[in-house]
């Protein structure tokens, strides 16, 4: 098994996992979720403050695990996508260059112009 950019994996669509990616991505960044991630940490201190027995302290360690292996997978799949991103619209601009370079107007804007779009793709 290979494995690929998440970019690239589908072809132009995008499938259900970059959709949910996305949302959750979207929600995360949220203040909804922020306020969710302060009511977390507050339950986790006071199930330690309260000294709740020891299946609490660790339901509320494992909660706090949970997020952030969630967290953690949510921003490596956004940083992943937008390197790829950025590195597609550099390469779209130099080829953009070097048409112009050599005369080629119509091929330079056709490729800026791809370029500019790129995201939407992603």
């Amino acid at each position: 098994m290979t494995f690929r950019h998440p970019a690239e994996r589908g072809g132009t669509r995008r499938g259900a996992f970059e959709r949910f990616a996305e949302l959750a991505s979207n929600f995360t960044s949220s203040p909804a979720f922020s306020v969710f991630c302060v009511l977390l940490v507050g339950a986790f201190v006071a199930v330690h403050v309260l000294r709740l027995p020891v299946e609490w302290q660790l339901a509320a360690g494992d909660a706090m695990t949970a997020v952030t292996l969630l967290l953690l997978a949510l921003l490596k799949n956004a940083e992943r996508r937008a390197e790829h991103t950025v590195q597609r619209k550099l390469n779209a601009l130099a080829a953009a260059l070097l048409a112009q370079q050599s005369g080629d107007h119509d091929t330079a804007r056709t490729e800026l112009e791809q370029a500019i779009g790129m995201e939407e793709k992603i």
